[in-house]
């Protein structure tokens, strides 16, 4: 389990270097976002994903990697968007941003600590592309929840789906990032 935290660590890094070298870009423009939105650009990241998988080739000089790393990124701002709300313009600082950012990764690496407990690191015998499928799932859940105004009878909620995308793309960066063992 140590090999397996700081594993996470590392690439968690990654994706919040990523981030924060965002927000210096754009600024926080994302908080505008309503979370039907904040989905489909999952959506579009996963599906690219899928779609490089099965071709077995890119077009545009990017392979899946930064695609994991943005879904991660926009699953933590999925979840900021759920705490929130969305905004009508720009409302937040770089720092704030960030503190957030660490508020529901941490909640999220944790999550991953008590399931990868109970499941005993079943994921490092899937497959990357399973982890591709799990995120896709889990948009369609999300969406029909969305659908549904954010109501459900028994399942979890949009922001545990969120939660389970970030892991799942975190599992596949792992393993695009140090190999398959």
């Amino acid at each position: 389990m140590d090999a397996t935290k700081s594993q996470f660590d590392d690439v968690i890094l990654i994706c919040r270097n990523l981030f924060h070298e965002k927000l210096k870009d754009y600024g926080t423009a994302w908080r505008i976002l309503r979370g039907e939105s904040v989905t489909d650009q999952i959506y579009i990241k996963a599906s690219r994903i899928r779609s490089i998988e099965i071709k077995k080739e890119s077009k545009v000089d990017e392979g899946i990697f930064p695609e994991f790393i943005a879904i991660v990124n926009y699953g933590v701002i999925g979840l900021i968007q759920l705490e929130l709300g969305f905004a009508e313009d720009v409302d937040m600082s770089v720092e704030k941003a960030l503190a957030l950012y660490d508020k529901h990764i941490t909640a999220t690496k944790e999550l991953m600590y008590a399931k990868n407990h109970d499941y005993d690191e079943a994921w490092r015998s899937m497959r990357i592309s399973s982890y591709t499928d799990l995120i896709l799932m889990k948009i369609h859940r999300t969406k029909q929840i969305e659908s549904n105004k954010g109501k459900t009878l028994v399942s979890e909620g949009v922001g545990a789906n969120y939660q389970d995308m970030i892991n799942y793309a975190l599992f596949g960066l792992i393993k695009l990032h140090f190999g398959e063992k």
